[in-house]
């Protein structure tokens, strides 16, 4: 658990400079330059996300049983992920209604992803996981919606067709995962 708890705090402390320290954050920057301050953010955040994901899975091996799901969660999370895979696809696909209304499209998936996993699963691993993830998530985008609105960010108007295909690709790539790349991944299936 010890690996798992780690590779959070590193990740999720990278993933929140801005959240909690961003006029420092934009000081080092300005000092040592953006392509360093990527570069160690990168290597900081793949760092910490390989520890989180051994960490996870160790912890898979030993479980700590916090509660038992209730019936149906796991179908009811699955279908949950739809929108999830929606969310992430609109933070790529250019000139969608989804980004132009949500602004955060990538940590709304995030929030959703984890909000689904925890109904889903139910041990300390589990919650340490999704639970920060959740958290996170719900500070991150507060964080970015005030930065927008004190910058006066306007985000492009979406087009029917990049709204159309934004919801498209989400579904087949929702599809691909839940019935196929979840269980070969994770050894879990959604549906199954």
């Amino acid at each position: 658990m010890t690996a798992l708890i780690l590779g959070l705090v590193i990740f999720l402390g990278v993933h929140s400079v801005r959240i909690f320290a961003d006029d420092w954050r934009s000081g080092v920057r300005a000092r040592i330059g953006a392509n360093a301050w990527k570069g160690g953010y990168s290597l900081l955040s793949l760092f910490g996300f390989g520890l989180l994901v051994w960490g996870y899975g160790q912890a898979r091996l030993d479980p700590v049983l916090l509660w038992t799901p209730m019936i149906g969660t796991r179908h009811f999370a699955a279908l949950l992920m739809l929108p999830s895979f929606i969310l992430l696809v609109a933070a790529y696909v250019p000139q969608n209604g989804i980004k132009a209304r949500v602004h955060h499209p990538m940590v709304l998936a995030v929030k959703v992803w984890a909000l689904a996993h925890l109904l889903a699963n139910h041990t300390l691993a589990d919650l340490l996981l999704f639970g920060s993830l959740l958290l996170w998530s719900v500070l991150d985008f507060r964080s970015s919606r005030q930065r927008d609105r004190a910058a006066g960010t306007v985000y492009p108007a979406g087009t029917q067709a990049g709204t159309v295909v934004t919801v498209a690709v989400g579904a087949v790539a929702w599809a691909v995962f839940a019935f196929w790349a979840h269980a070969w991944l994770f050894g879990v299936r959604p549906f199954g």
